[in-house]
């Protein structure tokens, strides 16, 4: 089969279309999937800069849909079914094989496409929302970058769980797409000031930032009493301070939300998200938009444009026409 493999941490150029072996599906589920998501993390590893070390060459992606070959007896998943899964040894290759719990029927309402990009970060989301800001019903979310991958799967998922959404965006462009992704305020320049005035004053409960940089103290000066900033990435590149005194006399919190670090050390969590966002997904509640698709063999470039910051939404690679 084809993979798209890092042989050498030089960026985006270091990623090569190869042929290896399928996987060994013994006891396991295996999928041939015809789409992969393409997130930050992905960028960070051409680079070096990820806090997990992989040896080359190796297998990019986590991310992937497609349709079950064969799975276990008893698992509960059968062939034909249309699947995401989080697959740990890279889902940028045409088949899998990936334990149970790592597999969530997709609704016949999202395409395989919708389907490979979303586990990553509306998983994030949900659990920066729900495990660490322990949010609250009519609690009002501020999201920064609210029109790349994450902060859209912010403006979504905050929607389904019926929650007020700010997004902070950079162009008029990016607000039509926060829009678009159920925003209930698009805010650009000028953004912490038009906070207050929104809030009369108060400020926000929630705040999600994968973003960084330099707006992370106008960031808390937006935050209400007992607010809650979750920091989600440093996409913006620099990561910032804080001045923890700040925290003490407005009694407001600074959390990360490390999900994939928490799902390693606590087996079967991402099934108790599923029990929230299936049925969510199945409703109609909890949408999720068409990404942008790129060829398999342009991996590279679909990275470029996270590299650039000129992606919108999510990205994917179509690894097998739908």
């Amino acid at each position: 089969m084809y993979a798209q493999q890092l042989t050498a941490v030089s960026g985006p150029a270091g990623v090569q279309l190869v042929e290896i072996d399928e996987p060994d599906g013994t006891g396991l589920v295996v999928v041939d999937l015809h789409a992969a998501g393409v997130s930050f993390p992905d960028l960070l590893q051409t680079t070096g800069s990820y806090q997990l070390v992989r040896e080359l060459p190796f297998v990019l992606g986590v991310e992937g849909a497609g349709i079950v070959r064969s799975a276990p007896a008893g698992s509960g998943i059968s062939a034909g079914q249309r699947v995401a899964v989080l697959a740990t040894d890279g889902a940028w290759q045409q088949t899998v094989a990936v334990k149970p719990d790592s597999v969530f029927p997709l609704p016949d309402s999202v395409s395989l496409e919708a389907g490979a990009g979303f586990l990553m970060n509306y998983l994030t989301v949900h659990f920066a929302l729900d495990e660490r800001a322990r949010y609250r019903a009519g609690e009002t979310v501020l999201v920064h970058g609210a029109a790349g991958g994450v902060g859209v799967a912010a403006l979504q998922v905050a929607a389904a769980l019926g929650l007020e959404t700010i997004a902070v965006v950079s162009t008029e462009e990016k607000a039509e797409i926060a829009r678009s992704h159920r925003a209930t305020h698009v805010l650009m320049d000028g953004w912490k000031d038009r906070v207050r005035d929104l809030t009369g004053g108060r400020g926000v409960d929630i705040i999600l930032d994968p973003v960084g940089g330099d707006r992370f103290t106008d960031s808390l000066r937006s935050l209400a009493p007992n607010g809650r900033l979750v920091v989600l990435g440093f996409t913006g590149g620099e990561i910032p301070t804080v001045k923890v005194n700040r925290l003490l006399l407005r009694n407001i919190s600074v959390l990360g939300a490390g999900w994939g670090e928490y799902v390693r050390t606590h087996p079967g969590y991402t099934a108790r998200q599923w029990s929230t966002l299936g049925p969510l997904l199945e409703s109609g509640a909890l949408r999720i938009a068409e990404p942008t698709t790129y060829s398999f063999e342009h991996a590279g470039d679909a990275l470029r444009t996270l590299e650039t910051r000129s992606a919108t939404g999510k990205i994917a690679l179509s690894v097998r026409p739908s």
